[in-house]
């Protein structure tokens, strides 16, 4: 299990406050879609399930307003942000230019550990290839994302592109039943992240625009 598994596998088992614990669980809700677009979100009743009280809940609803994945509208409550096919346009148009540069980066990071968690990320890939979960395949393809962009050592280009690919996986799991191969989707990464582990940051970096070029691509074919 890569150190960006272990977080998301244990959100409390760490000693950040509780508002940023709040904001993780709420933001995989978001991203994995158990929380659907247009959807209404309830501090008090997110309060209870977390277990905290409802000025955490609060704190985490105002940066997720920041991250558009929330919306806020006085007199009426928070709601879960829609999705429109310019969203879609939008999302790629950064990622085309920042995928490539942070895959180029990690190519470029000699760090041992980070190397580790590579290499577990695309073992595990090439050891279950037929994976048809919904749930799993959004998990999985979240962590390689994050797990290159860790590896690019940039914590501002990282921040950036977790934004846009929490963006875009909700994209992707509203249409995830109607595309084709969903499991090739993820088998793609290996080849990307066996660029980087062998430090060809010029081959990372054209595997990362092709998968974010094929992303758009095969979303449009469906919407």
């Amino acid at each position: 299990m890569t150190s960006a598994e272990r977080a998301t596998a244990q959100p409390w088992a760490s000693t950040v406050s509780l508002a940023d614990r709040a904001y993780e669980a709420i933001r995989d809700r978001l991203i994995m879609l158990d929380i659907r677009p247009g959807e209404p979100l309830n501090d008090e009743l997110l309060a209870r399930e977390l277990a905290t009280g409802r000025t955490p809940v609060r704190e985490a609803l105002k940066r997720l307003e920041g991250d558009r994945l929330v919306v806020a509208y006085p007199r009426r409550g928070t709601f879960a942000t829609a999705v429109d096919i310019a969203d879609l346009a939008h999302i790629s148009e950064i990622r085309a230019e920042l995928e490539p540069l942070a895959a180029a980066r990690a190519a470029r990071n000699p760090a041992a550990s980070i190397r580790a968690d590579l290499v577990e990320v695309a073992a595990s890939i090439a050891a279950t290839p037929d994976i048809t979960d919904r749930h799993e395949l959004l998990r999985r393809d979240v962590n390689v994302h994050r797990t290159i962009y860790r590896a690019a050592g940039n914590p501002h280009l990282e921040d950036i592109l977790i934004r846009q690919d929490n963006l875009a996986t909700r994209i992707w799991g509203l249409f995830l039943d109607r595309l084709p191969g969903l499991a090739g989707h993820i088998g793609e990464h290996h080849a990307l992240l066996e660029a980087i582990i062998a430090g060809d940051p010029e081959r990372a970096s054209a595997l990362a625009l092709e998968h974010v070029i094929g992303f758009e691509k095969a979303v449009r074919e469906v919407m």
